[in-house]
Parts: C-alpha cells; structure tokens; sequence
C-alpha cells in the first residue's frame, strides 16, 4: 500500500454502480431503466421482476454500496486521506447524472471514478464510460463547467479483492463436514456474457476466445485456488462457471451454468461443491437469487452440501485496496514512478482504457478512454 497520502490532482472519487430498486413500485420503472431501448413490453418486465418480488422487491446492491461509502470514507479519514466521495448510479436513485452536477456545484473538476465491477468487458467498463459520457454531455448542454473524469484500472488481481475472497472460500470449506471436505470441488462463479462480447473484451491484441474477461477471472481462479491449497495443503479441483444467463436462446453465452455444473458434477461423483462467486463485488440480486436461491435449491435436490463463499462488499481490506488504486493513480497522473500492486501473471491493468478495448454494441462516446470527447 501506498506511503505518500497524496491524491492530487484529484479533488474527489466517485463511486459507480448498476442501482437498484428499493421497494416493489421501483421494480418495472427499474427494469425500464436497464433495458431502455430494448422495446421490451412491461408485462414481460413483470415477469422478469418477479426475482426482485420474492425479496420484497428490494435489491440488496443499494445498501451494499452505502455500507462500501462507509467503509471508503473511514479508510480514508483514518489515513488522512482528505478525498470526498459520492455515489451514483447507472439505473437508479442517485443517478449519475444527478450526482456529477452536485460535484461539480461543489467545486470539482479531476474526478476519479471507482466502477463496482472489477473485470474487463462491455458490460463492466466501457458501458460505464459510455454512462459518463452522456452524463457529462447533459452537464454540457446546461451550459456547467465540465470535471475531467478518470476511471479506475481493473482490480481483479489486486490482493486487497483477493484476499477477502480467500478468506471466504477457507470458511466455506471448514463449514462443510469433515467426511467430504477435502474432496469438495470450488466452482468459481462470474456473470455469463455473450461469447462475441467476452472475445472482444479488453484491449484489441488480447482479442480472442473468451478474451480478457475469461482470461482474468480464470487468473483469480487459480490464485484463490493456489493460496487455498498452500494455506490447507489441500489440492481441490475447480472450474470457472457461469451464471445469470438474460439473452436469447439463440445467441451463444460463456458456459456451463452453475446449475448445469452441479448436475455434473455431482455425476462424477464429487462429493461436496463451495461456489465462490469471483466476478461480482457485493452480495446484490445475482447473488441472492441465482446462487443462494437457484442453485442451492438444485444442490439440495441432488442431496450435494454445498455453500457460498461471501464477496469482498465492505470488507476494510478491499477500502484499503481502493485508497492504494487512487494514490497509485493520482502519482501516475502526477508523472511519477509507480509499481503497480497486482498478484499473479497478468499484472496490472492499463490506466487509460485504448481505442477499441471492449468495443460497443453500437458507436457510442465513452468518457474516460484514450478516444474520449471529454479528455
């Protein structure tokens, strides 16, 4: 972690999140929001909200972000790290839009950004500069000063997301009974995506099958893994999987789905499974509902102990981890030598996402990359 508690030439983080509703009124003008322009018809988002009923429709990721802005601001008030935080979001209350004109009526003009998704892909960055953008535009079009806005690198590999990560994989597999534990099978769990999207994700020379979404969450898959075995002396299988499938039925996904993967598992014989849900910050609805829910419902079915290990969320390790990514980038925006903090082979990601990294679905500006209009 970084010494120097300098963030300049910030003046202030913001943190970027997907929103969620908060009571059963907000669930379809919810879905509105995510799928706008989609022409989905609102008897359908019923349908699709009805994962959101069974919870009183109240996501969880709302009060996870509030808990994460409690844990930031005391991580750096207590390192005298004087950096204001906000938080918006892309589909609800606060908006981004609504929260970038508060910081800028406060005085704000370099602004880091700090996205609740760790990974590269359309989905997890360049959707999100895309967001900053329109916002910034809007901002534009009402005649306010425009911030400069900086995103974040990717922290997948960074051992202040893994370690908290480990720590719940170690608990899972000490909470299952002794007869099965060592032989317990850890299924690695991230969001599925079109396979065309995770070929085109990250910068265009690692284009490719799966591309750098597969290929940093299979990096932390085996660095989990890896320090698992070290610190229990347990060698346990693993496999990347997937989960939360919304497409067409036509359109190919990254597979297997977790649930697929507990029916064969269970048929090779495995005798326990901890499913370890890498690709996501907090506990929010994916979680709740497609692994706690979903999936368990099939372990019991097929009589497999299984458990979920917990996600980062507030976890103090991972706020530290996030005042060590902005002094580290505040120093490199400052023209400084700086060692990135990164496990594993992959290394650090770039500061400054390039032309053609993630590319989207239709031309769209994107803030915060080398090809943005608000540099």
């Amino acid at each position: 972690m970084r010494d120097a508690l300098d963030a300049t030439p910030y003046d202030a983080l913001l943190l970027l999140s997907f929103g969620g509703p908060e009571g059963p009124d907000d669930v379809v003008p919810f879905l509105e929001n995510v799928t706008r322009g989609r022409g989905i018809p609102k008897e359908r988002l019923k349908e699709v909200g009805q994962h959101y009923f069974l919870f009183g429709g109240v996501s969880p990721i709302n009060d996870q972000n509030r808990a994460l802005l409690d844990a930031l601001r005391k991580d750096f008030a207590d390192h005298g790290l004087g950096l204001p935080i906000y938080w918006g979001n892309r589909n609800w209350a606060p908006y981004l839009t609504d929260t970038l004109r508060e910081m800028v009526a406060d005085g704000h003009r370099r602004i880091l950004v700090l996205a609740t998704s760790a990974y590269a892909s359309y989905s997890g960055c360049r959707q999100y500069r895309e967001n900053l953008a329109e916002s910034l535009a809007a901002l534009e079009a009402e005649g306010l000063e425009l911030p400069r806005i900086d995103k974040l690198r990717h922290y997948f590999n960074h051992p202040g997301f893994l370690e908290p990560m480990i720590d719940g994989v170690l608990a899972s597999l000490a909470e299952l009974p002794e007869e099965v534990r060592d032989g317990a099978h850890i299924a690695f769990s991230t969001h599925s995506i079109p396979t065309a999207s995770a070929d085109t994700s990250g910068p265009v020379e690692g284009h490719g099958e799966g591309g750098a979404y597969v290929a940093q969450h299979l990096e932390v898959s085996r660095l989990i893994a890896d320090a698992v075995r070290e610190r229990t002396g347990v060698d346990h299988p693993w496999q990347l999987v997937y989960q939360s499938r919304s497409g067409a039925p036509h359109i190919p996904w990254l597979e297997p789905d977790i649930c697929d993967h507990l029916e064969e598992r269970h048929g090779s014989g495995v005798p326990a499974v901890v499913i370890a849900p890498i690709g996501f910050v907090s506990d929010h609805m994916e979680v709740l509902y497609d692994l706690d829910t979903e999936a368990k419902a099939k372990a019991a079915e097929l009589g497999l102990p299984m458990r979920r290990s917990a996600t980062v969320g507030d976890d103090p390790r991972f706020a530290a981890a996030v005042r060590d990514l902005v002094l580290e980038r505040a120093a490199v925006e400052r023209g400084q030598q700086v060692t990135p903090c990164a496990l594993g082979a992959l290394g650090a990601g770039h500061d400054v996402c390039p032309v053609g990294c993630c590319p989207a679905r239709a031309a769209k500006p994107a803030a915060a990359g080398v090809d943005s209009p608000y540099a």
